[in-house]
């Protein structure tokens, strides 16, 4: 019993491409379009192709060899080598930028008779100006220097 079922199988896949039998398609006298295996007698029928519609590629598509599409796709490592390439050049600058931003605030806490160049001329700054100038750094530091040693 056991043997029966696949065998059955078997057979029924190698007699499909047997029963296959041409269509023929036509249009009666009220417009409406039959198929049939059979050609009608009363209208012209013609004969339906069963294969299935592949569509042609474009000509006019360019071959890229394998070879060369290999070369110009990133490997993954590649892809991260370059991404913390960026931001340890990135944390190096606004590592630098703080510093110069604790420099600054330094030099202006600790100097109260500050030279500044205004318009292209040293000038000296006033204590209100002195204090804005510290308070800009300050809240820049807090902004954008908080986690950086």
């Amino acid at each position: 019993m056991r043997g029966v079922l696949p065998l059955a199988c078997c057979v029924l896949l190698l007699c499909t491409p047997l029963s296959a039998a041409q269509i023929y398609k036509w249009v009666d006298a009220q417009g409406v379009t039959h198929f049939s295996s059979e050609p009608s007698a009363q209208a012209k029928s013609e004969k339906v192709s069963p294969n299935v519609f592949q569509p042609k590629a474009p000509a006019s598509t360019p071959s890229i060899s394998t070879q060369s599409a290999q070369e110009t796709i990133k490997t993954q490592a590649e892809i991260d080598r370059d991404v913390r390439k960026q931001v340890a050049k990135e944390n190096a600058e606004l590592k630098k930028y703080c510093t110069e931003l604790r420099y600054n605030l330094a030099h202006l806490k600790n100097n109260p008779r500050i030279l500044a160049d205004v318009d292209g001329k040293p000038t000296r700054l006033t204590e209100e100006d002195r204090q804005a100038r510290i308070a800009d750094i300050e809240q820049s530091l807090n902004e954008r220097c908080a986690t950086v040693k």
